[in-house]
């Protein structure tokens, strides 16, 4: 083979199609459960959440606010709104902040998006964001006990979408919503990863996010707020850097300050919060993401 573009092109579609086989099924299968918890267990989560508020659990109420965000498949522009309505019956400050960091962070999809990166960063990546939501509610609750945490002035009942009384033709349509908003990212991805296959040598990523532990925790969790556009797409750049040489607790702190600092994210949280409490939010992600980088690189 004399044509040197025509050989990169085929490297670049071996790399393009091996990711791809690895990770599609994992994107099909986030988006058929996350759109049947959207269309049928929405509003079992707003019953349930309003009920365990009015029981006084302590510290584990916030774990299942937590746990309740994790769950929720909507991005943050549909979960304040529903904030909003929680805030209206009468939920408290400390649920809501563990509640909506959590919903942040993480949500269904881009769970089981995450297993294509193993069991490790799977039960990292979970447990990470529990724990963040968790101490973001502690934290409210102790220093905002007596004052609001949030506005949500403004904002009323969420709209729903999802409203064809065919069931099944509700959920196909939530699904192609979902293949909408995530297809596009989800191929950059791909195609970023093979192209970061193709022409990066495993041993710079490992210099960077691997062998200088402290500072790859440090550089992921910066280079999370510029880079990080959808869950999905980061996926394949993850497996790749994780493959060459990057560090879990890099990976950590990359998969923290990512969805956190999202541009749209960002927007919508900015709007509830104002600036003071907006500055404390990016203060607070950015030290978590980096201290749960050392520990988990620390223990493994």
């Amino acid at each position: 083979m004399d044509d040197p573009l025509q050989r990169e092109l085929i490297y670049f579609q071996f790399y393009f199609n091996t990711q791809l086989d690895q990770i599609a099924i994992y994107w099909v299968l986030g988006i058929l459960i996350g759109s049947a918890i959207s269309v049928f267990g929405q509003r079992w989560i707003h019953t349930f959440s309003v009920a365990m508020q009015k029981k006084n659990c302590g510290v584990l109420s916030l774990v299942l606010a937590s746990l309740l965000g994790i769950a929720s498949p909507l991005c943050m522009y549909g979960t304040i709104p529903i904030a909003a309505s929680f805030s209206q019956k009468g939920i408290k400050d400390d649920w809501l902040a563990a509640f909506m960091m959590s919903s942040i962070l993480l949500n269904p999809q881009l769970l089981i998006y995450t297993l294509a990166l193993g069991n490790t960063a799977f039960s990292i990546r979970f447990f990470s964001c529990l724990l963040c939501g968790v101490i973001a509610g502690i934290g409210v609750r102790i220093a905002y006990k007596n004052k609001g945490f949030f506005n949500f002035t403004g904002f009323g009942d969420p709209v729903c979408r999802d409203i064809d009384p065919n069931l099944f033709l509700r959920y196909l349509k939530n699904v192609w919503r979902n293949v909408r908003a995530t297809g596009g990212y989800f191929l950059l991805g791909i195609i970023l990863s093979a192209l970061f296959q193709q022409y990066v040598p495993p041993e710079f990523i490992a210099n960077i996010f691997g062998d200088q532990r402290g500072f790859g925790v440090l550089l992921a969790a910066t280079i999370g707020v510029p880079l990080y556009v959808c869950g999905g797409g980061t996926i394949p750049l993850l497996m790749e850097w994780l493959q060459s040489g990057m560090s879990m607790g890099a990976a950590a702190a990359f998969m923290i300050t990512g969805p956190a600092t999202k541009i749209t994210n960002l927007g919508a949280v900015k709007i509830i919060l104002g600036a003071k409490n907006f500055t404390i939010y990016i203060l607070y992600v950015w030290i978590f993401a980096v201290i749960s980088g050392v520990l988990i690189n620390a223990f493994m």
